[in-house]
């Protein structure tokens, strides 16, 4: 007979053994809608994405499997308001996706900062990182080269311990899905 203390300790090593990926950003970059999608296209491929389901910002946490090709990854989203607890996840996660709202110029010092206290976590120094430039497909937005030039993001990559990946998304209209689901292949592959 297994004591309470021996089934805590299992149930802890099965979680720890699992590819988690933390998917994180600012209210209203469009966390939830990437989830959705990505979850629909491991299910049904890219050309089954149809009509963009509708969102509300998350309190608190959705979580989905993925089935990738090799293994399998559970992202898990934190809403943008918990923000100052996100440190409490990043203890076991192997992988995080940081997203910025490329049309919402007023989040971008923000979603900087966000960044920064990310990169600079002590759990996260050897998780890969991706960073998703969201909603391209919104018209009179700045170009990817002006908001990595807003970022500073070539100093930040330099002084980053882990693998930083930029990545232009819309998860509206589905463009940078495909990119996004290779690099939770390779990133969670060790």
């Amino acid at each position: 007979m297994l004591s309470l203390a021996s089934l805590c300790f299992c149930r802890k090593k099965e979680m720890s053994c699992k590819e988690v990926c933390l998917l994180l950003g600012a209210t209203g970059v469009g966390k939830t809608l990437l989830l959705k999608r990505l979850q629909k296209l491991g299910v049904y491929g890219l050309g089954e994405l149809g009509t963009p389901l509708s969102t509300l910002p998350t309190v608190g946490t959705n979580l989905i499997d993925l089935t990738l090709k090799k293994k399998k990854v559970t992202v898990r989203e934190l809403g943008g308001c918990m923000g100052p607890i996100w440190p409490s996840y990043f203890q076991d996660c192997s992988s995080v996706i940081f997203m910025v709202d490329s049309a919402n110029m007023a989040q971008i010092s923000c979603s900087c900062v966000q960044l920064l206290s990310i990169l600079s976590a002590e759990p996260l120094r050897n998780a890969s990182v991706l960073i998703l430039f969201n909603k391209r497909d919104i018209p009179c937005i700045m170009s990817l080269v002006e908001m990595k030039s807003l970022f500073r993001l070539e100093d930040i990559v330099a002084s980053a311990t882990q693998p930083v990946t930029t990545l232009e998304l819309s998860a509206l209209s589905g463009q940078g899905l495909r990119e996004v689901l290779g690099w939770l292949e390779s990133a969670t592959v060790k």
